[in-house]
């Protein structure tokens, strides 16, 4: 029998899908159909935290009725009785916020940029410090990144970078459900390697975040709306990293979008995986555009990377963080470059969180 507290409609209808996503991965048909079955696999999934959630509540209140029925013959059922009821609140609970309503997106993987503003070679360096942050946060998390193409300053910072980020294993809570806080431009105070007078100067790098769905849905790219250019992949010091023009750069006249890839061996493949990422961008996009809260909540990231549009400031010499959206400071400016980022976007959550239940 259905649970009859949180959101009955909503958790028979999780028990009706949860059913039938069992039944299909049983069939051995599924798994001839590799997107079908990853769909399904991933959605299960996703489905998991609640239907343990939900059993546990089961077993709670069972236990709660038994406990109370014997009460009045057992003093020692009596004694139970506070506790379980505590626990069948908590769970409960526990249920309500898995069933609310939340970002469709939460599951996916991403598409990370990270693109140098203000401050030439200093913004080049520090936008090069960033990613090494998410790239180092993606590794404690046992995420995959792939690097789609990076283009260097002269002292080897990242004028622009890009990089693919995936989850092992799929997750109701997947990589978008953690870095989708970061878009946006990034503020940074310290005294760059380029100044001989030891005076800190500010400059500013930009961070793009979009989900990169499983399988992108339909997304109409005419190929004359694409300028396509090939170039030679370079690396550090602009030194040569294979002999052929197998990089791909593609631009997208309507929207102005530039995608590139140089992380695959061929020309080919640097082509489709470029066009993978931007049909993603563009579904990002139509998104935005077709829903002006979710944008506001979720993709108002980056109209110009200036020191004025900051969501976050790094400060050096006083090895502190603040997120301007939350008011969140710390003084752990070194741990968070190395990738301890858990805290931040804690506090990230839960303000969300917040901003959600007071909007409904």
């Amino acid at each position: 029998m259905a649970d009859k507290s949180a959101a009955p409609s909503a958790i028979d209808d999780i028990l009706a899908e949860y059913a039938g996503l069992e039944s299909q991965l049983a069939d051995p048909s599924l798994h001839n159909d590799p997107g079908a079955a990853r769909r399904v696999g991933k959605r299960f999934a996703e489905l998991g935290p609640i239907m343990a959630t939900y059993n546990k509540l089961k077993t709670a209140r069972e236990d709660l009725a038994a406990a109370q029925e014997l009460a009045a013959d057992d003093a020692s059922f009596a004694a139970e009785v506070p506790g379980l009821q505590a626990q069948v609140e908590e769970l409960d609970k526990q249920l309500t916020d898995l069933l609310a309503p939340r970002d469709p997106h939460d599951g996916d993987d991403v598409i990370l940029e990270v693109k140098s503003g203000e401050g030439g070679e200093e913004s080049a360096l520090f936008a090069s410090d960033l990613a090494r942050m998410y790239l180092r946060y993606a590794e404690r998390h046992g995420w995959k990144v792939e690097v789609l193409g990076v283009t260097y300053s002269d002292l080897d910072g990242y004028k622009d970078a890009s990089f693919s980020i995936k989850s092992k294993e799929a997750s109701r809570d997947g990589v978008w459900s953690k870095l989708k806080w970061e878009g946006g431009v990034h503020r940074v105070q310290r005294v760059p390697v380029t100044e001989s007078q030891g005076r800190i100067h500010t400059s500013a790098a930009g961070v793009l975040v979009y989900p990169e769905p499983d399988e992108v849905e339909e997304v109409e790219i005419d190929e004359k709306d694409l300028r396509i250019d090939v170039y030679r992949s370079s690396g550090k010091g602009g030194q040569g990293v294979n002999t052929t023009d197998s990089a791909v750069r593609i631009t997208h006249l309507p929207t102005g979008l530039v995608v590139t890839c140089q992380n695959e061996r061929s020309q080919l493949q640097n082509k489709i995986r470029a066009k993978q990422v931007l049909a993603a961008r563009l579904q990002a996009l139509a998104e935005e555009q077709a829903d002006a809260e979710a944008a506001s909540g979720r993709a108002a990231q980056i109209r110009t990377v200036d020191r004025s549009e900051r969501i976050r400031t790094y400060n050096f010499p006083e090895n502190r963080i603040a997120d301007h959206r939350i008011g969140f400071k710390a003084h752990n400016l070194d741990s968070v470059l190395d990738g301890n980022l858990d805290d931040l976007f804690t506090a990230l959550g839960e303000a969300d969180r917040a901003a959600r239940l007071a909007a409904e």
